[in-house]
């Protein structure tokens, strides 16, 4: 008889080499290496015996690129969030639509950008005809998901989907993880002014009983794709829309008849407001001929060409004012702040040299870096990557 509450260690493995991938220097993920057999043989037993408890989360607010809340969970936790997925995503995106873009292997922003570029040139047959862009948001997507809405299409779909012995294993952690309330033991991070300007429905130490999902969590970002995949479904097959997309809460479509757009406005509004206890959020409707071009995650889409979108253009020249006031008031930059620096530079060049940006990336580093930064750092001639200079120049 297969044994129903067994998790191979391989897996567990497997979970902590993808999550320490951008989290290897932080301290709990430091901590957690040190004794890394120890660590996992422990976490296997608990989740195994049903005694694994989550932890407390770090919640702070970030301004950039836009102002949110996020909960950071405990390295340990983070581990089990890579352990679920890794099994529950493999299922899931099976059933995903073709253009859902977030959180997906070979997919993304850039490939989200891509497509809606594609939708354009193909509904206007290469530019030759009218077609109209209509972009849409949802107002605090992810503080007013329902759980107990999400967890029964989890359920459903798992169930439905997946024979393993381990199914009610995955769903009991799937229960845990969603239902956990991670404000109720919350670590604040900074000034608890910081949260002064941040909209409610932005945070959840003011969302509704058994609503909302942390950002920053894995777990969260795919749940919130099954959260709405039965949105997409409704758009291509019962609206019958060929040329859409949706990246989280952000979604295009692109049709010849702009009336048709107008009219599906109400339409979409009351599907989510009654399915998925969602709203539309009234400031960002955007209904447009496609030669006026249209912002959609990062880049802004023109016929013949994409542009990197002004948020991130600002974004990355406030980045480059903030390195340049850091080592102005030091004669020899510590470890931890070239660290910061090469992870806050190349995050944005990693973003920009996917776009026609060269001559921007240029003029921003040659004329808007401090030169201090260059006795430690040599970027390449692409303007695409700084790497460390290994005997720096004092």
């Amino acid at each position: 008889m297969v044994k129903q509450n067994i998790i191979p260690l391989e897996d567990l493995f497997k979970a902590y080499y993808s999550c320490r991938k951008n989290k290897r220097n932080t301290i709990n993920a430091l901590a957690f290496e040190l004794n890394l057999e120890e660590e996992l043989i422990q976490l296997k037993e608990e989740l195994e015996s049903g005694r694994y408890a989550i932890s407390s989360s770090i919640a702070f607010v970030v301004d950039k690129p836009v102002k949110r809340e996020i909960f950071a969970a405990n390295f340990r936790d983070r581990v089990v969030h890579h352990l679920v997925i890794q099994k529950m995503n493999a299922v899931f995106d099976k059933y995903f639509i073709y253009d859902s873009y977030a959180c997906r292997k070979a997919k993304g922003t850039h490939f989200g950008i891509d497509r809606v570029d594609g939708f354009i040139r193909k509904c206007s047959k290469n530019y030759t005809q009218n077609c109209y862009v209509l972009k849409l948001d949802i107002k605090g997507f992810f503080m007013h998901i329902n759980k107990t809405i999400l967890y029964t299409k989890i359920e459903t779909l798992f169930i439905s989907k997946y024979n393993g012995a381990d199914k009610q294993l995955y769903l009991n952690l799937c229960k845990i993880i969603l239902f956990n309330e991670p404000v109720n033991n919350a670590i604040i991070k900074g000034k608890l002014s910081n949260w002064d300007n941040l909209p409610k429905d932005k945070s959840l130490f003011a969302a509704k009983p058994d609503y909302g999902l942390p950002i920053g969590n894995l777990t969260s970002q795919v749940f919130a794709n099954v959260y709405m995949s039965c949105f997409d479904y409704f758009i291509k097959h019962q609206l019958g829309i060929r040329y859409y997309g949706r990246y989280v809460d952000d979604f295009v479509l692109v049709h010849t008849n702009k009336a048709y757009l107008k009219s599906l406005i109400p339409i979409i509004s009351k599907f989510l407001k009654t399915e998925l206890h969602l709203k539309l959020h009234p400031k960002k409707i955007y209904l447009q001929h496609y030669s006026k071009g249209v912002s959609y995650i990062g880049g802004f889409i023109k016929p013949n060409r994409i542009y990197v979108s002004k948020r991130t253009k600002g974004n990355f020249y406030e980045a480059i004012h903030k390195q340049n006031k850091l080592i102005e008031y030091t004669s020899n930059a510590s470890k931890a702040e070239k660290l910061l620096f090469l992870s806050s530079m190349n995050s944005y060049l990693g973003i920009l040299k996917h776009f026609k940006s060269y001559k921007l990336r240029k003029l921003y580093i040659s004329a808007g870096l401090s030169k201090k930064w260059f006795a430690y750092f040599i970027v390449n001639t692409n303007f695409t990557k700084f790497v460390e200079i290994k005997t720096p120049k004092y």
